[in-house]
């Protein structure tokens, strides 16, 4: 299976690799905004010695001062970089604002290689770090912890990675996981069907062969998966509602109109799923916007992913 990165797992392994080829390398945290930000707290960038940077703090405002202002020795740093209201226009902000960042000394890629390691394995992890000696640990993280930052001590959150299952491999699908992947969702296909299989043509995304069921319990069954069943064949649809419906997802839809809708219920009921699951299917799936093409469909249901996403913050 090709491996997928969001944003923060890129920034991550970029300073991971940079570290282990010799290079001094920077990790800056976004720890508070005033104003207009493109970026919220806990945003992150890492800069190399040569002005080489992976991720973003601002949208563009301040990323060329953060490539020409490494330092790369000694304790933690904390900065307000402003953002004047020419900038703000230029960058396509309502109006200028500050961000006090935080610009940590990275001496080791060991405890970034085991910070990938366990959100590779889908854990929740909470990375704390003493601004004065610029040590950072490692620890689980409970469900309800956040970013946190008193002005010495930074209390970063990762993980897991919000990632969309897929059931069908169609042109829905397609577009659906084009419009996933830019919003930072680790996107799998799930289709049993060899010839959608063979007709997959997104290399960014793994097109798996399993049962659906058995894909939602390996890949989709925890709070920040989400499942979409797009086939429009119950017995493959029904399959992955049995699993993700009493688990942990935070979202699952299925295509079809109000009637179908009716129609699943009543199946899902028939193959003892509890009431109160059936109760979190959403269905017909999407924001109502007049949807018609496939391209308009996937946005619908990325735009009500992406509230139902923000409304979990």
């Amino acid at each position: 299976m090709q491996d997928m990165k969001n944003s923060t797992v890129e920034v991550l392994e970029g300073a991971a690799q940079w570290l282990e080829a010799g290079h001094g390398v920077e990790l800056v945290t976004v720890v508070r905004t005033w104003g207009s930000s493109p970026r919220p707290v806990g945003s992150i960038a890492a800069v190399r010695d040569d002005g080489v940077l992976v991720g973003s703090v601002s949208g563009g405002c301040v990323e060329k001062q953060l490539s020409e202002s490494f330092r790369g020795q000694g304790a933690s740093r904390i900065h307000t970089h402003k953002v004047d209201d020419e900038q703000a226009k230029r960058f396509g902000l309502a109006c200028g604002g500050e961000l006090e960042l935080v610009f940590e000394t990275l001496a080791d890629a060991k405890p970034l290689r085991e910070l990938l390691q366990r959100l590779s394995r889908r854990e929740r992890v909470r990375r704390n770090v003493s601004i004065g000696d610029s040590e950072a640990t490692l620890h689980s993280a409970a469900r309800d912890d956040q970013f946190m930052w008193d002005g010495e001590n930074l209390n970063q959150v990762f993980g897991p990675a919000w990632r969309l299952l897929l059931v069908g491999a169609g042109q829905l699908s397609r577009f659906t996981a084009e419009f996933a992947l830019a919003i930072d969702f680790d996107v799998l296909v799930v289709d049993p069907r060899e010839q959608f299989r063979e007709a997959w043509n997104n290399p960014l995304v793994p097109v798996l062969a399993d049962s659906p069921d058995d894909a939602v319990l390996a890949h989709a069954n925890d709070a920040n998966s989400a499942v979409l069943a797009l086939t429009h064949d119950p017995n493959i649809d029904d399959l992955a509602l049995m699993e993700a419906l009493p688990g942990e997802c935070f979202y699952v839809g299925a295509l079809g109109s109000v009637r179908n809708y009716e129609k699943r219920v009543k199946r899902l009921a028939g193959l003892d799923v509890p009431a109160a699951a059936i109760a979190r299917l959403r269905g017909p799936i999407g924001l109502s916007i007049g949807s018609r093409t496939s391209a308009e469909i996937a946005i619908s249901i990325m735009a009500e992913l992406i509230q139902v996403r923000h409304s979990l913050a």
